[in-house]
């Protein structure tokens, strides 16, 4: 880096972009995640539209994500002994091929819902690989000092692309077919395809490949059982995942049955919900590192807005409250991220995401079911109820732990209080 680019820095959550393999990184990523919400919109409503039943899109949401479950700690060790930029070019090739199949098979009108839970399936397969490997690469583009500049802007362009994506989305299932938002996307994975051609070795900081070994993965346990600040962040981001994010079900029954709405209807929603995120993302960028309880306590407000939506009487009130919900959230969720990122040691990046992301995710295959068949039975009010009561009961008993590890003295506070031989030298 040269001297002027170290005076001339731009602050908050855009220092990132002054880095050209970021900038590079990123655009790709930008036309891979707008093609990744056309995606989203087409697949909820297309499965719902085949099955007409809520507890079909959690079963989708499950299929999708479950292979992270049983995946998640392995591709977090493969992310930390593979090139990632290698695993990253493999898994959007497969992507492409999946996605272009499904949009073919949909275009010729032979679709079934057996079809769609394949495709989620696979697709699920393919991001348990993709996620630890992405969100530890991230790491080899920027300098650690902007890691947590650069996990925001990608948030915030993320949901940026929320903007973008649902209202393409949205016209081309009206105009043409849900068929051809499948094709845009397949085509979509071109961006980040040759963003990650375009980097060149020197412009990277690889981090050092940690050789295969029996108990890697028990290894970054027991490194987090001896953190519980980062332990406690990754229970809670797990809650959240598990329960407070399953917008495809709650809000898909929403647009129709609660606002008498159509596609149109949840892509808006998506657009709002977007709009917040990516204001908070921005906000999330700048500042120091974050602490755990500022985490908690965006975790608690973020459920009780969703509360407070699924109550709303009017159409009005309910974006409102979604774009709050999406300005928290993403707030929290880039909190977390960034301080567990920024927590842990290098060597065991890629299986701590690999662990974070199992949790973020991998509970989803428990949770959208159960939020899916709560809304198929008693209304996509008491679903989104429910969806906003879990984080809140999660940040208190989060709260609630880390006062009790407050009130303890610390193992080195005892020991200055009992002097002893074995106290002097101990840890």
């Amino acid at each position: 880096m040269t001297t002027a680019e170290t005076v001339r820095q731009p602050g908050g959550a855009f220092a990132a972009l002054s880095s050209r393999s970021y900038r590079i990184y990123l655009s790709g990523q930008s036309l891979a995640n707008t093609g990744a919400w056309m995606q989203t919109i087409a697949q909820d409503w297309l499965i719902f539209n085949l099955t007409h039943s809520s507890t079909a899109v959690g079963v989708t949401m499950a299929l999708q994500f479950g292979p992270m479950l049983l995946l998640g700690l392995h591709a977090g060790a493969v992310a930390d002994r593979r090139p990632r930029r290698r695993i990253l070019l493999i898994t959007q090739t497969l992507n492409a091929i999946a996605t272009g199949t499904l949009a073919a098979v949909t275009i010729a009108g032979a679709v079934r819902a057996a079809d769609v839970y394949a495709f989620a399936l696979l697709r699920g397969a393919i991001f348990a690989f993709d996620v630890p490997a992405r969100q530890a690469f991230v790491t080899e583009v920027v300098p650690e000092s902007r890691l947590r500049a650069a996990i925001s802007m990608n948030a915030a362009v993320f949901q940026a692309t929320r903007l973008i994506g649902p209202a393409v989305a949205s016209l081309l299932i009206v105009s043409a077919g849900t068929g051809w938002v499948f094709a845009v996307n397949a085509a979509c994975y071109l961006g980040p395809t040759i963003g990650l051609l375009a980097l060149r070795p020197s412009d990277l900081q690889p981090t050092r490949s940690v050789p295969r070994a029996p108990g890697a993965v028990r290894t970054a346990a027991r490194y987090l059982w001896r953190r519980p600040d980062v332990l406690w962040t990754i229970f809670l981001v797990g809650m959240l995942g598990t329960f407070g994010l399953n917008f495809p079900i709650v809000l898909t029954a929403m647009a129709k049955s609660a606002f008498g709405g159509n596609a149109s209807t949840y892509g808006l929603f998506n657009i709002v919900l977007g709009l917040g995120s990516a204001a908070g993302a921005v906000l999330a960028g700048a500042g120091t590192r974050p602490r755990t309880r500022a985490i908690v306590t965006s975790a608690a407000l973020f459920g009780l807005l969703e509360g407070a939506a699924a109550l709303a009487p009017g159409l009005a009130a309910f974006l409102t409250l979604l774009a709050a919900m999406g300005f928290v959230n993403l707030i929290c969720q880039a909190m977390a991220n960034s301080a567990v990122q920024l927590a842990v040691e290098p060597e065991l990046r890629g299986r701590v995401m690999g662990l974070y992301m199992l949790a973020f995710i991998g509970g989803t295959p428990f949770g959208a079911p159960v939020i899916g068949a709560i809304t198929s039975h008693y209304g996509a009010r008491a679903g989104m109820l429910v969806c906003g009561a879990v984080p809140v009961l999660a940040a208190c008993v989060v709260a609630a732990a880390l006062a009790r590890r407050e009130g303890r003295p610390s193992p080195a506070a005892v020991g200055a209080a009992v002097p002893s031989a074995g106290a002097a030298g101990g840890r």
